[in-house]
């Protein structure tokens, strides 16, 4: 019997040696880039479909390959941007709110998440947002990720506004009782009260850069 168990651990040594090899050479998976990660976050809150896959079992384009080709389009700033105001999801609609302690108005979230993100102070209203110097009209056919969308909600042009975020969805603050959330430009509601679009020039100038990196250097200095 004794003889019969030594015979059996080389063959359970060489189990062991192919099994660690396999684990060794299987190669790292890849971290999900940005837009992964947005699609991911969104569909786990269930804010957006999951990726379909195809009855072959490849995958179809998911929302994350439609919002990677999306940013990649307008930049690595737009990119930036769009994640940014995905981290005040949740927080309270205030009237003429513009902080995450006090709660955001639609005006209000679009002008933290710019200033804050790539250093462009907008107008305060979205009136003032539609009509400002700093950014240009776009086609509905050509919005990216990072654009500003507007919307007629009170009988009046531009009273509303919120930030594209690709694949049909933006981001906004819609009204007393709710919170910064994200919804589908295609609802009838939304295509029905559609203004237009407006983008701003990624910051390649000093005006527009300098500003975070100001904060950050003032933020270090004793």
């Amino acid at each position: 019997m004794v003889a019969a168990m030594l015979k059996r651990v080389p063959f359970a040594l060489a189990c062991a040696v192919c099994a660690l090899g396999l684990v060794i050479a299987r190669p790292a998976t890849a971290a999900p880039d940005t837009a992964d990660r947005v699609a991911h976050f969104l569909a786990e809150r269930g804010l957006v479909e999951a990726p379909a896959t195809s009855v072959g079992g490849s995958a179809e384009p998911g929302l994350g390959q439609r919002l990677r080709g999306g940013a990649s389009a307008a930049g690595d700033w737009a990119s930036d941007l769009v994640i940014s105001a995905m981290n005040f999801l949740g927080v309270h609609y205030r009237r003429g709110g513009d902080s995450v302690a006090g709660g955001f108005d639609c005006s209000g979230f679009t002008r933290h998440v710019f200033e804050s993100s790539i250093g462009l102070v907008l107008p305060r209203r979205s009136q003032e947002q539609a009509r400002s110097s700093a950014l240009q009209p776009i086609e509905r056919s050509d919005l990216r990720p990072g654009d500003l969308v507007f919307f007629n909600t009170l009988r009046a042009a531009f009273s509303h506004v919120g930030i594209y975020i690709g694949d049909g969805k933006f981001i906004h603050s819609p009204r007393s009782g709710s919170t910064v959330r994200v919804e589908d430009m295609r609802l009838a509601y939304w295509q029905k009260r559609y203004d237009g679009a407006r983008r701003v020039a990624p910051p390649a100038d000093a005006a527009v850069v300098a500003l975070p990196a100001a904060r950050a250097a003032s933020a270090s200095a004793p």
